[in-house]
Formats: structure tokens, C-alpha cells, sequence
């Protein structure tokens, strides 16, 4: 026979577990719609050519490691072939770039790209030649990635939204630029 007394123990776990059930219906009715809407990077980009992109049949992507040169870089300029406005995040996505952002900001603030600059090893600063990015919070003034935006025929300019937000459209140019001890200062023409 059971029993069916309810005591301050067994009204908690049943509690516990209805709140428990409620929360995973939550979370599985929100997930659904979102995932759905959420664009691969496949969906808004068909092809990669390891070259900048001619007129507006995509967008070129530029990242330039040049400040970080001694070692094993990840320059490269790809056209990322799609007809309509892609974010930046999908567009690295698509040539297999690897981005790595800040504990405190998320990928809002680029660290890393293809794992550069080293986790272990220090940037090469004089500003401070023994420094080694921790990726923790903003970058060092002396050493960052940096995202610009050109648009077709225009000139390049600070990206206004982080990799995750910013779009570009076919015709532009988007570029992640390394910058060491004020060098480059910008993107070349």
C-alpha cells in the first residue's frame, strides 16, 4: 500500500521536479524558433576562391597577421561568394578561421584568430616584450585584432559592430588586422 501522506520532504522534491520539468519545457520551446531563424554559414555563402573578390560577387576577406610575422601567420585574402549581406562571423566561418574572444566580452572583442598571438609565448612589444595574451579582458593597447570594413569603392574603416554582428555586403571588403606597437595602423589600400 502507498502511503500518501505528504511530508515537508517529499512536497520539495515534488516541487523540485515539477519546477525541473517546467524549466526543460521552457528551454526546448525558446530553442526551436531561434535555431530555426539562425543562418549556417552554408546557407549565405556556396563558394570560397583564395583571391579578393571581383565587383559585388561577394565579399572579400583580408586577415592580416603581418605584425605578428617570425613565425607561422594566418595571412590570406579569400572571396567568400554569396549574393546577399553576410555576417562576418559566418564569412570566417565559411574559409575554417578559428576566432577566439575574451572571457569579459565574449567574441565581441576578437583575441585570437587561428591562434595567434601565441597563449604561451610573448607578442614581441618593446612596449613590454615579455607580455603573453591572456585573452581575459580587452587586449593590450599595444597589441590587438582589430575588424575594418571597406565598402565597394570606398575607403577601409573601424567595423562598428563586433564579428558576430557586423554584416557585409557582396562588393565589400571585410578585414581582421593585427596591430603590434602602432603597426600597420591600418589596412593597405
Amino acid at each position: 500500500m502507498t502511503s500518501s501522506i505528504v511530508t515537508p520532504t517529499r512536497l520539495a522534491t515534488l516541487a523540485a521536479t515539477g519546477l525541473l520539468a517546467l524549466g526543460l519545457a521552457a528551454c526546448s520551446s525558446t530553442a526551436a524558433p531561434e535555431a530555426s531563424t539562425s543562418a549556417s554559414p552554408t546557407d549565405t555563402a556556396t563558394l570560397v576562391v583564395n583571391s579578393a573578390c571581383n565587383g559585388d560577387e561577394g565579399v572579400t576577406v583580408v586577415i592580416d597577421a603581418g605584425a605578428l610575422k617570425g613565425g607561422d601567420t594566418v595571412d590570406r585574402t579569400a572571396c567568400v561568394i554569396t549574393d546577399k549581406p553576410i555576417v562576418v562571423s559566418d564569412a570566417l566561418a565559411t574559409l575554417g578561421v578559428t576566432l577566439e574572444g575574451t572571457e569579459q566580452y565574449g567574441d565581441q572583442v576578437v583575441c585570437r584568430v587561428d591562434g595567434l598571438p601565441s597563449a604561451t609565448e610573448p607578442l614581441g612589444s618593446a612596449s613590454d616584450p615579455s607580455y603573453v595574451e591572456s585573452c581575459k579582458t580587452m587586449p593590450a593597447a599595444f597589441g590587438y585584432w582589430s575588424l575594418w570594413l571597406k565598402p565597394a569603392g570606398g575607403a577601409w574603416d573601424y567595423a562598428q559592430e563586433g564579428v558576430s554582428a557586423q554584416k557585409a555586403a557582396p562588393g565589400e571588403s571585410v578585414e581582421l588586422l593585427f596591430t603590434l606597437d602602432g603597426a600597420p595602423a591600418a589596412p593597405a589600400a
